[in-house]
Protein backbone atom coordinates (compact mmCIF):
# COMPACT_ATOMS: atom_id res chain seq x y z
CA UNK A 1 0.00 0.00 0.00
CA UNK A 2 1.40 3.35 -1.07
CA UNK A 3 1.17 6.20 1.39
CA UNK A 4 0.25 9.49 -0.26
CA UNK A 5 1.01 12.79 1.43
CA UNK A 6 -2.05 14.77 2.49
CA UNK A 7 -1.08 17.68 0.24
CA UNK A 8 -0.72 15.39 -2.80
CA UNK A 9 -4.06 13.71 -2.06
CA UNK A 10 -5.76 17.11 -1.83
CA UNK A 11 -4.11 18.19 -5.10
CA UNK A 12 -5.36 15.04 -6.83
CA UNK A 13 -8.90 15.49 -5.51
CA UNK A 14 -8.88 19.18 -6.52
CA UNK A 15 -7.92 18.27 -10.10
CA UNK A 16 -10.72 15.72 -10.27
CA UNK A 17 -13.18 18.20 -8.80
CA UNK A 18 -12.17 20.62 -11.55
CA UNK A 19 -13.04 18.08 -14.24
CA UNK A 20 -9.87 16.07 -14.79
CA UNK A 21 -10.68 12.41 -15.45
CA UNK A 22 -9.54 9.97 -12.75
CA UNK A 23 -8.02 7.76 -15.45
CA UNK A 24 -5.69 10.59 -16.47
CA UNK A 25 -4.80 11.88 -13.00
CA UNK A 26 -4.13 8.51 -11.35
CA UNK A 27 -1.13 7.41 -13.46
CA UNK A 28 0.50 10.83 -13.37
CA UNK A 29 0.66 10.57 -9.56
CA UNK A 30 1.36 6.85 -9.42
CA UNK A 31 -1.91 6.15 -7.63
CA UNK A 32 -4.51 3.62 -8.70
CA UNK A 33 -7.91 4.75 -9.92
CA UNK A 34 -9.47 2.48 -7.31
CA UNK A 35 -7.65 4.36 -4.54
CA UNK A 36 -8.89 7.70 -5.85
CA UNK A 37 -12.47 6.45 -6.10
CA UNK A 38 -12.21 5.23 -2.49
CA UNK A 39 -11.04 8.71 -1.44
CA UNK A 40 -13.96 10.28 -3.29
CA UNK A 41 -16.46 7.90 -1.73
CA UNK A 42 -15.06 8.44 1.77
CA UNK A 43 -15.01 12.20 1.29
CA UNK A 44 -18.62 12.21 0.01
CA UNK A 45 -19.83 10.09 2.92
CA UNK A 46 -18.08 12.20 5.52
CA UNK A 47 -19.24 15.50 4.04
CA UNK A 48 -22.97 14.81 4.32
CA UNK A 49 -24.90 14.55 7.56
CA UNK A 50 -27.34 11.77 8.34
CA UNK A 51 -30.19 14.31 8.24
CA UNK A 52 -29.16 15.50 4.77
CA UNK A 53 -28.79 11.92 3.57
CA UNK A 54 -32.25 10.95 4.83
CA UNK A 55 -33.76 14.09 3.28
CA UNK A 56 -32.18 13.30 -0.09
CA UNK A 57 -33.31 9.68 0.16
CA UNK A 58 -36.91 10.77 0.89
CA UNK A 59 -36.88 13.32 -1.95
CA UNK A 60 -35.52 10.71 -4.34
CA UNK A 61 -38.34 8.33 -3.40
CA UNK A 62 -40.95 11.07 -3.90
CA UNK A 63 -39.52 11.95 -7.31
CA UNK A 64 -39.59 8.31 -8.39
CA UNK A 65 -43.24 8.09 -7.35
CA UNK A 66 -44.06 11.25 -9.33
CA UNK A 67 -42.29 9.85 -12.39
CA UNK A 68 -44.28 6.63 -12.05
CA UNK A 69 -47.59 8.51 -11.86
CA UNK A 70 -46.68 10.69 -14.85
CA UNK A 71 -45.62 7.63 -16.86
CA UNK A 72 -49.00 5.99 -16.18
CA UNK A 73 -50.84 9.16 -17.22
CA UNK A 74 -48.86 9.37 -20.47
CA UNK A 75 -49.68 5.72 -21.23
CA UNK A 76 -53.39 6.38 -20.60
CA UNK A 77 -53.31 9.36 -22.97
CA UNK A 78 -51.55 7.29 -25.64
CA UNK A 79 -54.22 4.60 -25.41
CA UNK A 80 -57.01 7.21 -25.72
CA UNK A 81 -55.45 8.76 -28.82
CA UNK A 82 -54.84 5.35 -30.43
CA UNK A 83 -58.58 4.57 -30.40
Amino acid sequence: MTVVAKEVKEEILAKIKNGEPVARVAPSYGVSSKTIYNWLRTKAISSISVLEYNKLKRENKELKEIIGILTLEVEKLKKKTDR
